[in-house]
C-alpha cells in the first residue's frame, strides 16, 4: 500500500504538541468517545482494538471501562504518537494496554481476536479505507461491532472553520482532490458508510452526533493550541510576513472569541458516528 509520507510527516511534527495538550484533547472530544463506547457496546472485560489512537485516545478511557479483566490495543502508523501514548500508560499504571506502530490496512493481530474495533478522526486518513475496513473485519470476532467517528462538514464545526475562514482570507487555500486525505473526507452524508457495504460490514449505520466541544483555556491558548495541533496550518501560514501574521492572529481572536464566555470556549460540534458488525456467517480469513 502506498503512503502518503507527507502526511506521515506532518502528523510525526505534531505529536509533541498532542502530547503537550492531551488533556485539553481529551476532554474536548470526551463526547465523542462516548458515543463511540456506546456504539460499539464495549464493557468490562473485553478486548478492544482503537485505531489512530494518536497519544492514546481513546484507548485509554476505554481502559478504564474494560477494567483490569479486558484489554485495549492501541494502534497508530505514527511512531512518535505510539510513544507518548506508552508513556502516559505506563504514568497511569494501566497494564490492560498496549500500543503498537501499525497502519490500519495492515494490523499485526490474529483473525477474530476483538470484541469490538473503533476509531476517532483516523478513518479519513486511512490510504484505502476499503483495505482498511476489510482488515478490521479480518481481527474483529463475527458478530461484534466496528465504529468510527469522522467531522461532518468544516461549515458545521467552527472548532475548524472559527480558524479556516480567517486564514482563507490571507492565505489561498490550495484545491482538494475529491478523496484527498483530509479531516473532512468523509464529512458527505453516506459516504463512508458506503465503503463499509462494500467492505461486507454487516446492517452499517450512521447517525449524526450533536455536541459541545468545551475548550477549558482562554481565547489566545486556544489560539496557539490550534497552532500547535495541526502542522498543516502551520505549514499555510509559514510564509506570511510578521506584520501579516500579527494581522491574522488579531484577526482569528476575533473570531474564535465569539464563542468565549468566562475564560473558556464551547463550540458546538458535529461528528458522524458510521457503524456496523462483522457477519457472523462470513467466510474464515487468512491468517
Amino acid at each position: 500500500m502506498q503512503r502518503d509520507q507527507n502526511i506521515i510527516n506532518r502528523w510525526s511534527n505534531s505529536a509533541p504538541f498532542w502530547d503537550k495538550h492531551r488533556e485539553i484533547i481529551r476532554h474536548m472530544f470526551a463526547p465523542v468517545t462516548k458515543a463511540l463506547v456506546e456504539e460499539a457496546q464495549i464493557t468490562t472485560g473485553q478486548s478492544i482494538l482503537d485505531i489512530a489512537m494518536g497519544p492514546g485516545e481513546p484507548t485509554l478511557t476505554i481502559a478504564s471501562i474494560v477494567g483490569p479483566q479486558g484489554k485495549v490495543f492501541g494502534v497508530d502508523p505514527i511512531p512518535e504518537m505510539v510513544a507518548a501514548a506508552r508513556r502516559e500508560a505506563s504514568c497511569l499504571e494501566l497494564n490492560n494496554v498496549q500500543c503498537e506502530v501499525a497502519f490500519a490496512d495492515d494490523l499485526p493481530f490474529r483473525v477474530d481476536t476483538f470484541d469490538a474495533a473503533v476509531s476517532r478522526f483516523g478513518a479519513m486518513f486511512f490510504p484505502s479505507p476499503l483495505d482498511a475496513l476489510r482488515e478490521i473485519l479480518r481481527v474483529l470476532k463475527p458478530g461484534r461491532k466496528l465504529a468510527f467517528a469522522v467531522w461532518h462538514f468544516a461549515e458545521r464545526n467552527p472548532f475548524h472553520f472559527a480558524l479556516s475562514r480567517v486564514v482563507d482570507r490571507y492565505v489561498e487555500a490550495p484545491p482538494l482532490e475529491p478523496d484527498a486525505l483530509d479531516s473532512f473526507r468523509f464529512a458527505a452524508s453516506g459516504k463512508l458508510r458506503e465503503i463499509l457495504k462494500q467492505a461486507a460490514v454487516e446492517a452499517p449505520t450512521e447517525r449524526l452526533l450533536q455536541f459541545t466541544i468545551d475548550a477549558p483555556v482562554p481565547v489566545e491558548d486556544f489560539w496557539t493550541l490550534r497552532l500547535e495541533m495541526s502542522e498543516k496550518l502551520r505549514e499555510r501560514i509559514s510564509t506570511l510576513s510578521a506584520e501579516r501574521m500579527a494581522e491574522l492572529k488579531r484577526d482569528t481572536l476575533e473570531s474564535i472569541n465569539e464563542y468565549a464566555t468566562n475564560g473558556r470556549i464551547s463550540f458546538p460540534g458535529e461528528v458522524l458516528i458510521v457503524s456496523g458488525s462483522k457477519p457472523h456467517s462470513q467466510q474464515p480469513l487468512l491468517e
